[in-house]
């Protein structure tokens, strides 16, 4: 068993109109809302200037799988946003199964009395916590990291 390893990291649970970002102290006892992301062409710049802004450890993604653990284009496309993550900043990327990470978000939205309509802004931050907080404990109680590690690959130029 590893044990857990110290350092801050960011939650990112991708979407095809927002991307939510939260973080966990370096200990991981907590995973918190950063900001809601507009999903755009300079999505992936915004996140990386968050990345310099809190240097984590590494970066968890949400890898959106169907009921039945199967991939859909969600999912080609959360590894695709993941792979240009890992591009752009070189910071380690896992993508962590969030099946049902944005079910617990508006659930919890619920519980707290807001309602759907007025909760989307926040419901994809609520979700990367979920993802994140999953993540952090999930490595506490076995020892290893949540997830796949994404290999590493260059950045491609910008005009390829």
């Amino acid at each position: 068993m590893s044990g857990f390893r110290r350092g801050t990291r960011l939650g990112i649970d991708v979407g095809k109109a927002r991307v939510g970002v939260s973080r966990c102290d370096p200990d991981g006892m907590l995973a918190v809302p950063i900001e809601t992301v507009p999903r755009s062409e300079t999505s992936i710049d915004r996140i990386a200037a968050l990345v310099a802004e809190w240097e984590p450890l590494e970066l968890v993604v949400g890898l959106p799988v169907n009921m039945r653990g199967e991939e859909t284009l969600s999912t080609v496309d959360a590894r695709e946003f993941a792979a240009a993550l890992q591009a752009r900043t070189g910071t380690d990327v896992r993508l962590v199964d969030e099946r049902l990470s944005t079910v617990t978000a508006h659930a919890a939205l619920r519980s707290s009395g807001r309602t759907q309509k007025n909760s989307r802004s926040i419901v994809d931050q609520v979700a990367a916590v979920v993802l994140l907080q999953h993540a952090i404990d999930t490595e506490k109680s076995t020892g290893y990291p949540a997830g796949e590690l994404i290999e590493p690959v260059e950045e491609l130029p910008r005009d390829a």
